[in-house]
């Protein structure tokens, strides 16, 4: 059940739209970006607001790879496995990182909310092969090393 203050802030989301039907997709847009994913009750409320089907708007947003139906973490590490990537070890790189983070394939997000790691197919920089983005900052010419040592920094930047 939507508390009245996501029910307020949902509202003002489909209203700066003017609750258009065909701003569907910058309306989940805005609400991921408040929530860092799309819950479902919200995508239902938004179904009943904008007088769409769930089936719609649950169909926008497993279409759209940059929308999620999860809770994804303050940190989005993207591990590029295209084909540079993974010809330069890109696979040991993920796997440090999830070994460091206690991840695997099924669970992405850590436990604390901080950190969600994702492959990519590719990030369209072959040339600094293997590269990782952390909040979208490109790191380049990664090692397992080099990216671990990245996530005790951020670990770090947390406490302070």
């Amino acid at each position: 059940m939507l508390t009245e203050k996501e029910l307020r802030e949902t509202d003002e989301i489909i209203e700066g739209y003017g609750g258009r039907k065909s701003s569907l997709i910058a309306i989940m847009q805005d609400v991921q970006s408040k929530y860092r994913y799309l819950p479902g009750e919200i995508l239902s409320y938004l179904a009943k607001s904008l007088d769409i089907s769930e089936a719609k708007i649950y169909s926008v947003a497993t279409f759209y790879e940059n929308f999620s139906l999860e809770p994804k973490g303050k940190n989005l590490i993207k591990v590029c496995d295209g084909t540079a990537c993974h010809v330069k070890h890109s696979l040991p790189i993920l796997n440090a990182i999830r070994k460091t983070l206690k991840l695997s394939d099924e669970q992405k997000t850590t436990e604390d909310g901080l950190f969600t790691v994702e492959t990519v197919a590719c990030l369209g920089a072959c040339g600094l092969a293997p590269v990782i983005t952390i909040n979208d900052k490109v790191h380049a010419a990664m090692t397992p090393d080099a990216a671990v040592a990245l996530l005790s920094e951020m670990r770090e930047e947390e406490k302070v």
